[in-house]
Order: structure tokens, then C-alpha cells, then sequence
């Protein structure tokens, strides 16, 4: 059956990203380009199932788009429902963030951020990265800043 809407649907938008210590399907929107139809889109995503402390991003680093980070608690009836612990670094001075709860951050482009740990997983919890532009996540590496 043709359908004239069909093509807004991405059904498995599943993927390895090159983590290992991620080892389950992360969804994927726009790392690997675009399906038909979504070229318009203007961002890409990652996100992923957090079950055990490593860190993510060892590096300082800065990009030249804007930059969404969410932490969420797994459970779908309450994402209140956090057991993670993790240290966001942010700005030139190494201004650290513990995250403990769900939590959105912001990341202006040109914000130095990064390293990124998990330092304690008690029940897996959900981390996504959305980067707000359709050509993708561009970075400059700043291991200046740990």
C-alpha cells in the first residue's frame, strides 16, 4: 500500500555508536544522515541507555551549534526516578556539575564542556545529546580543560 505520509515515520532508528561501553541500541536521528523526506530537519540525536559508570567525553571540547544533554530517570511511569550519578565540566574554568537527578542542560556553542562521567549507576537511566543543527556535531578538541 503507498502511503503520501509514510515517510515521516522512522520505525528503528536504532544503531551502535562507537562507545564500548555502550553495548545496546542507542537511538539515532541524523548521525548517518537522513531518511527521504528529512532533510529539513534541523538537528541530530543520540540517546541511550546508561547501565554502568564510565566516562563519555574525557576531553574538553567546544562546537560551533548549540547543544541539548538530557538525563533521565528509565522508569516510564516516573523519570523522577533517578540512580545515577554523573560530573558535567563546564567553561574555561572547569566548573564541575554533579548530576543526581533528572536534569536538561543547555550547551550554548562555543561553551567549553566536557569531560563527561558517570561515576555511579545504580538502575540504568536514559542520556540523550541533541545537537541543534542539520549538519551535524563538529568539534573542537580542548584537552586544556579536564
Amino acid at each position: 500500500m503507498s502511503s503520501k505520509y509514510g515517510k515521516y515515520i522512522l520505525r528503528e532508528p536504532l544503531g551502535i555508536l562507537p562507545l564500548k561501553e555502550v553495548q545496546t541500541a542507542s537511538i539515532i536521528i541524523g548521525h548517518h544522515g537522513y531518511p527521504e523526506g528529512w532533510e529539513g530537519l534541523r538537528f541530530n540525536m543520540a540517546m541511550h541507555s546508561i547501565y554502568m559508570p564510565f566516562t563519555i567525553e574525557k576531553n574538553g571540547h567546544v562546537h560551533d551549534e548549540d547543544e541539548i544533554l538530557v538525563f533521565a530517570g528509565n522508569n516510564p511511569m516516573d523519570f523522577r526516578d533517578f540512580g545515577a550519578e554523573a560530573c558535567l565540566t563546564l567553561g574555561e574554568e572547569g566548573e564541575k556539575h554533579i548530576i543526581n537527578s533528572t536534569t536538561v542542560v543547555y550547551i550554548p556553542k562555543g561553551l567549553v564542556h566536557c569531560p563527561l562521567e558517570f561515576t555511579r549507576v545504580d538502575k540504568p537511566i536514559l542520556f540523550a545529546s541533541i545537537v541543534l543543527d542539520p549538519a551535524g556535531y563538529k568539534r573542537e578538541e580542548r584537552p586544556d580543560i579536564v
